[in-house]
């Protein structure tokens, strides 16, 4: 029986469903503010070329003019308060984990925002699955255990996804290689107990990729993207985007089918478990999800010397004419390789001038600092301390001191810096006339009354526990 029809590709963005009237329409326009080749951003990105499209904004390669590289940069082009809103979250959001793609840093330049990321060049799971179709199970083992690991550290930080679909999980141009898979595009995640951005009656995903329960319109939960986890399962093993409203008929009807041609008993199972229509009778994590994988992945046979090699391509192409390797031929206007602005530190730019309104700092030139570990999580550098004016200290009456044999091979090791006041001399304790140190007084009573004192208090101790055993 093969379950998934439909088509190879799925590029679809995510939007909101009704769930009134079941239509999906994308998201709210707004203002769009459309960019250009060339443009620079913060005095520091310069984008060079788009090389997709989300929800709420475009997605282009760019060079890091501090860090010399090429990133990918998403620059928001709505400008009402529900896409900005959406986009301040996503570039909120830091995870680090080797198979996520979350926000690196960020930068707000006049009317425009952007944040940026890793750039991953081996295009998407819709990208693979084009050039080879459906793929070996154990590949696919593979694949799904990366985006399964992923996930669990999304989870952990509190966070549903909420769009999990073949688009939104890319691939390291990896060859022939070990593939490496990373989850990106948190557009419309939100943490647990977050207030919803959408009407009563909508609900925000990708159509074919939402979770039953979603659709009846249930609050976001994990089990929902473990359920969009086993759709994109499925999509690998098929080839082809899997009809969801027939799938969840069929589970709730005659339960779990047999397992479909090509795809072994054992990681069936384990996809099936994802697909439940039930979200109860789902896996509760994405860890034991995984560990489940991996029981299925040590019961499939190895692969054979005749199965297709995967070699996964760069899927971004050459770059535009006036980009090489080590960036830009020409330096665009207005860029500032020592402006701060850009750095994820909240800090924005005038773009007619060119300069950073933000708070320099100091660093290897003695101008400017190299930011530091904290410089990409979207806070605000505070300015460095200003020295303090030395204390000033009263005069005191100057003691002749004894004259001190200075060695002179160790004088120039052991002078005090000048940079730090000497310590004041220390006072010279009273003495008597005969010359004997004068003995300091101890505070409290004399020995002759502390006597008295301790048996007076005793005795009053026994006449109390005495009184207190007569009640």
């Amino acid at each position: 029986m093969r379950v998934g029809t439909g088509r190879n590709t799925d590029s679809g963005t995510g939007g909101v469903v009704s769930l009134v009237t079941g239509e999906a329409r994308g998201v709210s326009q707004g203002e769009v503010r459309r960019t250009a080749m060339g443009e620079v951003f913060a005095g520091r990105y310069e984008l060079a070329d788009p090389i997709g499209r989300g929800g709420v904004g475009a997605v282009w390669r760019a060079w890091d003019h501090r860090r010399r590289r090429y990133v990918a940069a998403k620059v928001l082009q709505q400008r009402d308060a529900h896409s900005l809103l959406r986009f301040v979250r996503e570039q909120a959001l830091r995870i680090d984990h080797p198979h996520v793609l979350a926000p690196a840093s960020w930068a707000a330049d006049d009317d425009q925002v952007l944040f940026t990321m890793d750039l991953v060049a081996g295009g998407s799971l819709v990208h693979l699955v084009g050039d080879y179709g459906p793929l070996p199970p154990a590949f696919v083992c593979t694949l799904l255990d990366q985006l399964l690991s992923g996930l669990a550290a999304v989870h952990t930080e509190g966070v549903v996804h909420r769009d999990i679909k073949p688009a939104n999980v890319l691939l390291e141009a990896s060859g022939t290689g070990r593939p490496r898979l990373r989850l990106s595009d948190f557009g419309i995640a939100m943490r647990l107990g977050e207030p919803r951005l959408t009407e009563t009656n909508l609900v925000v995903g990708t159509p074919g990729y939402l979770a039953p329960e979603q659709m009846l319109g249930a609050e976001p939960d994990f089990t929902a993207d473990l359920f969009a986890v086993g759709l994109v399962a499925l999509y690998l093993l098929e080839g082809a985007k899997p009809d969801v409203k027939a799938l969840v008929q069929y589970f709730s009807e005659h339960g779990i089918p047999g397992a479909p041609k090509g795809i072994p008993e054992p990681l069936w199972q384990v996809v099936a478990t994802l697909l439940q229509p039930d979200p109860d009778a789902r896996f509760r994590t994405a860890t034991g999800a995984r560990k489940a994988l991996a029981s299925a992945a040590d019961l499939l046979p190895e692969p054979g010397p005749d199965d297709e090699l995967i070699e996964i391509f760069d899927q971004l192409g050459p770059l535009p004419v006036g980009f090489t390797a080590s960036g830009p031929v020409r330096k665009a206007p207005g860029v500032r390789t020592d402006a701060i602005a850009g750095t994820g530190t909240g800090s924005r730019t005038n773009r007619d001038t060119g300069t950073a309104t933000g708070t320099p700092t100091t660093g290897a030139t003695g101008l400017i600092p190299e930011p530091s570990a904290m410089s990409d999580t979207g806070s605000f550098h505070l300015p460095p301390p200003q020295p303090f004016p030395p204390p000033h200290v009263l005069p005191t009456p100057q003691t002749p001191l004894p004259r001190q044999r200075v060695d002179v091979s160790t004088a120039s090791y052991t002078a005090r810096s000048p940079e730090v006041p000497p310590p004041p001399p220390a006072l010279s304790p009273p003495y008597r006339t005969g010359g004997r140190r004068a003995r300091r007084r101890r505070p409290g009573p004399p020995a002759q009354a502390a006597i008295p004192i301790l048996l007076l208090a005793l005795a009053c101790y026994v006449v109390g526990f005495w009184a207190l055993t007569r009640i």
